[in-house]
């Protein structure tokens, strides 16, 4: 846009003065390519003072003589508040201007302010068209565009592999978001199967051009090994440019691989460093990390006023795991006078959000009336729930429940059931388990055992895949 041409089209050296005289005389005599580049040459401050409304002049006169760079720059003026009042409706009128000529960054501008703006109605389908359209001249950022609008449903229908096809296109074009997102498109088997090795190519284009969440993305997969040999000091190396601009989650984990030794020498010093880099930024599992740091003296001299306090901090943005800490000190009154109400407050979100630990706590303290009323049917509930996800406790309690009749019909099959379940897990109360398991079954008869047994090897068939999947 800022090259001068003559009207012929050719490139004019940019010998300032000299070309500002000749386009000059060219633009007084009506000549829409001079006015264009004269306008430009104010514009940008270019062998004349800088001056938008001298350029908006000269664009006006292209402009109305049909010329599309013209239309689009006067666009771009009222659209951006460039020496002009912003005018979303002027923007719109000289952009359909030039869009109307086949100008691809006129087309594309245009459809954004159709697709979202503020202060333009939204309409989807004059969206669609005009991205398309520029899309289609092979303009990289209306390619991205094109894609966003298939994956997310907005005037096109749902298509991951149309989005997938569009993105490609950009990213073939160097257009950095569009190379981050097609690596996420493969790294999730969305419409393409799934291909880590593609997925990590893409993040590395998109990386090399610095693209922060590209490099963390990098970092995982090295950490991890996916798509790439397991490598722990590449994938600091990633972390660390992510880090460096800002990324909250690489900063954390920056700070976590300090803290373990992985890739790097274990140093406390500088894990607390980066871990209160992303403090600072509100990361909810860096507030969480700190709090343990406080709590258990691991890097920082043990503090439980401050572990409470950055538990609270995470907690508040719903980290169930700060929550139910947090909980638990309130339950023992651990840097805060116990207060079973309080405790519960925080546990039973932790609960709500499918931690096993914070749904066995409050299903024994709706047992023993802490915090809340004696209630049997809540804690039958809520042993039920962490059970289901294969708490060894959970499963004995809920045992004991069928036994005793306790918020529920006495049931020696099921109690059975729960408590040989119990027993089954590697845990140093599994004989205690099993011990109560056998005193239920000097009370059944061989029929009932063998039926408590089968339910019980059916659990396991129904659920042990999902119970892996959990503690992963």
């Amino acid at each position: 846009m800022h090259i001068m041409r003559n009207s012929r089209g050719k490139v004019v050296p940019q010998n300032f003065p000299r070309t500002m005289s000749m386009f000059q005389k060219a633009a007084e005599q009506g000549n829409a390519t001079a006015q264009f580049n004269v306008g430009m040459m104010h514009y940008e401050g270019q062998g004349v003072p800088q001056d938008n409304a001298e350029a908006k002049h000269w664009f006006q006169r292209a402009g109305g003589q049909g010329h599309a760079d013209a239309q689009f720059v006067l666009g771009w003026m009222h659209d951006h508040s460039e020496g002009v009042r912003q005018d979303p409706d002027e923007a719109v009128r000289w952009y359909r201007l030039a869009a109307e000529q086949g100008h691809a960054p006129a087309q594309y501008n245009l459809g954004l302010m159709y697709y979202e703006r503020q202060d333009v109605p939204s309409d989807y389908g004059k969206a669609r068209h005009w991205v398309r359209m520029a899309a289609e001249q092979g303009h990289a950022a209306a390619q991205f565009v094109v894609a966003v609008m298939h994956y997310e449903a907005k005037g096109m229908a749902q298509d991951s592999v149309e989005a997938v096809h569009w993105l490609k296109r950009a990213a073939e074009q160097g257009y950095v978001e569009a190379q981050y997102n097609l690596g996420l498109m493969y790294l999730a088997g969305e419409g393409t199967p799934q291909d880590y090795s593609e997925a990590r190519r893409w993040f590395q284009l998109a990386a090399e051009q610095g693209y922060a969440a590209a490099q963390y993305n990098l970092g995982v997969m090295h950490g991890k090994g996916k798509g790439v040999r397991q490598d722990s000091v590449e994938a600091l190396r990633w972390y660390r440019l992510a880090a460096k601009q800002g990324d909250a989650d690489s900063q954390f984990n920056v700070g976590l691989m300090f803290l373990k030794g992985r890739g790097v020498s274990q140093d406390s010093a500088e894990a607390l460093r980066w871990i209160r880099l992303a403090t600072d930024q509100g990361h909810a599992k860096a507030q969480y990390r700190l709090g343990l740091m406080n709590y258990i003296g691991e890097g920082v001299p043990q503090n439980r006023t401050e572990a409470l306090r950055w538990y609270r901090l995470a907690a508040k943005q719903g980290h169930p795991v700060a929550q139910f800490n947090l909980g638990m000190m309130h339950y023992n009154g651990l840097g805060v006078p116990q207060d079973y109400s309080g405790a519960r407050r925080w546990i039973r979100p932790a609960a709500d959000q499918g931690l096993v630990e914070a749904q066995f706590r409050l299903a024994t303290m709706s047992v023993m009336g802490e915090g809340a009323p004696q209630d049997s049917a809540e804690a039958l509930r809520w042993f039920r729930i962490a059970a289901d996800q294969g708490h060894a406790g959970a499963q004995f309690n809920l045992g004991l429940m069928y036994v005793k009749g306790l918020g529920v019909p006495q049931d020696r099959v099921l109690a059975h059931m729960w408590m040989n379940l119990a027993a089954s897990h590697s845990s140093e109360r599994w004989e205690r388990y099993a011990d109560q398991r056998d005193i239920v079954a000097e009370e059944m008869s061989p029929a009932q055992i063998a039926e408590a047994q089968e339910r019980a090897i059916e659990w396991r068939r129904k659920t042990w895949s999902e119970i892996r999947d959990g503690f992963e």
